[in-house]
């Protein structure tokens, strides 16, 4: 019986088409993911569910989802599926990351036009039958500063037309290497740099832990006065009080805002300001956008659902069927060792260096230095999956290389992880012992075994006397329980590393405080 695959949502037709071409059997029901009973009550007869942004595959979903195998969606926001229930059910959750990155950036460029010469307000004046020539007074673009937070795939198409314009433009992104931003032909500056000299701010970064309200309070007051907004990318990235007061007070001369905080924005706080354009998340709506991520989800969706070929996955590598038994327990040492390394990465990554050694190094190593290369990459760029962290570094510039070396050392095989950035190196290595579990075995070339674990603290320390017992005081007074403690050293009385597994996450105060003790160089909670 040939695989089912139900559309949820409005998809071009072209996908339907695909699909069927495949031999799939494909049912279209474009209004399904408007109405949460009825696609809870069909979904457990498909195979594969293709989405827009309008159907949630909720946990209730995927409960009644008994066959379900692959989710993809037809964008690159994946916001609306509940990726932890999927992974723990099996399914693979797909998303289309370069289909509409064009389309996106013409948008926010038309913004930018739009707010330059009040376009729309002017357009609504001149149709209510007034003539109010001088009150529509525009602003040139022309040797204008062109600011962008985030300079990927989307970022750095904006920074290209924006150069056309013949515009100047600066870039934030901790991952744009000096090398790419000059081909690029952007100057890379640091967020309080950005702030300071931008007239039209660009948003294009993806929303994570750390760029959350990046546009804060403070932020906006920093931003020179008259400056411009425009956010094309998430609506969390801005704080939308402080930069209504900003649009009062015309701190800010105007804001251009195609996404917000809450959608579908019915109500906005910012809503009816006279300076302020909005639009309802037409980011990626243009025909070109929605045909090009229909044919990549009906394509990708078929791959996997006949062939068993993975590609673009949010929650799972690309590899074989036949390859994954032996490579699981790598790809979680793998995308660890990436993860490590890349929430204790500060500034921008000029190169990473990965090596195979030992029987590791017979595997399929391209979907490990992916694995790695989407570790490192995701603590600041949610989007990241298997498939496209090694593009998306790339696009940054980052050289990425791969050694592989017979067995070595006390291990029999293992895997290292150098990261190179414009102010440090550092690296981090693991094995996998018999009972499937990764483990860390070394850190900044010191020795030492560890599993990693939900929660953890990585402090660097100098080798002193006292320091367990103050730091094991610190946590017991602040009611955190330890579940391991793993030491190591250079040399007696040199620099040392301790790796605690906690119960629960730290909170920042209690990390304050480990920070402030004599001996401690640095301490920073890591999630796994």
């Amino acid at each position: 019986m040939a695989p089912r695959v139900l559309i949820s949502d409005k998809l071009s037709e072209t996908a339907m088409a695909i699909f069927k071409d495949r031999g799939l059997d494909v049912t279209f029901e474009p209004d399904l993911g408007k109405d949460k009973d009825k696609l809870e009550s069909m979904i457990g007869d498909f195979d594969g569910l293709a989405i827009r942004s309008a159907t949630k595959v909720t946990q209730k979903i995927i409960d009644a989802a008994s066959k379900l195998k692959v989710v993809g969606r037809a964008g690159i926001g994946v916001d609306n599926v509940d990726i932890k229930a999927a992974t723990a059910k099996g399914i693979i959750v797909m998303n289309t990351p370069f289909g509409n990155s064009i389309t996106t950036a013409e948008h926010a460029i038309s913004l930018m036009l739009a707010l330059a010469r009040q376009i729309p307000q002017a357009n609504a004046s001149t149709q209510a039958g007034k003539w109010e020539k001088s009150k529509f007074m525009g602003t040139e673009i022309t040797g204008k500063i062109f600011g962008i937070i985030g300079c990927g795939n989307i970022g750095s198409r904006a920074a290209e037309r924006a150069i056309g314009l013949r515009m100047k433009v600066i870039a934030f992104d901790p991952f744009l290497s000096p090398e790419r931003a000059m081909e690029l032909g952007v100057e890379k500056v640091e967020l309080a740099d950005l702030f300071a000299r931008t007239d039209f701010l660009s948003l294009h970064t993806p929303l994570t832990d750390k760029t959350k309200n990046i546009v804060s309070a403070d932020a906006i007051k920093s931003m020179k006065p008259g400056a411009r907004l425009i956010n094309c990318a998430r609506g969390g990235l801005v704080d939308e009080a402080a930069l209504k007061l900003a649009l009062e007070s015309g701190h800010l001369a105007g804001a251009a805002l195609d996404v917000y905080e809450e959608e579908p924005a019915r109500e906005n706080p910012l809503f009816g300001l006279p300076n302020i354009i909005c639009t309802p998340h037409l980011g990626a709506a243009t025909s070109e956008a929605q045909e090009n991520v229909a044919v990549q989800v009906a394509e990708q969706m078929s791959a996997y659902l006949l062939d068993g070929a993975i590609s673009n996955a949010i929650n799972f590598p690309s590899i074989s069927a036949e390859e994954a038994p032996r490579l699981k327990p790598y790809v979680k040492l793998a995308e660890q060792l990436g993860s490590f390394a890349g929430q204790l990465t500060e500034s921008s990554l000029k190169s990473i260096k990965i090596e195979y050694i030992g029987e590791v190094a017979e595997m399929n190593t391209k979907a490990l230095t992916s694995a790695v290369v989407a570790g490192l990459l995701r603590p600041l760029m949610s989007d990241v999956n298997m498939v496209s962290a090694p593009v998306m570094a790339k696009e940054r510039g980052i050289v990425i290389e791969e050694a592989t070396r017979g067995e070595e050392g006390a291990y029999q095989t293992y895997v290292r992880v150098s990261v190179k950035t414009e102010r440090q190196e550092r690296s981090v290595a693991g094995t996998v012992f018999s009972d499937g579990r990764p483990r860390l075995i070394q850190v900044k070339g010191i020795n030492m075994e560890a599993e990693l674990t939900p929660h953890m603290l990585y402090v660097t320390n100098e080798d002193q006397p006292g320091f367990i017992g103050k730091f094991g005081g610190l946590m017991g007074e602040a009611g955190v329980n330890i579940a391991t403690l793993n030491l190591g050293r250079d040399h007696p009385g040199g620099n040392a590393i301790c790796l605690v597994a906690v119960d629960d996450k730290v909170s920042d105060e209690v990390i304050a405080s480990v920070q402030n003790l004599s001996q401690v160089q640095g301490v920073h909670a890591l999630e796994f």
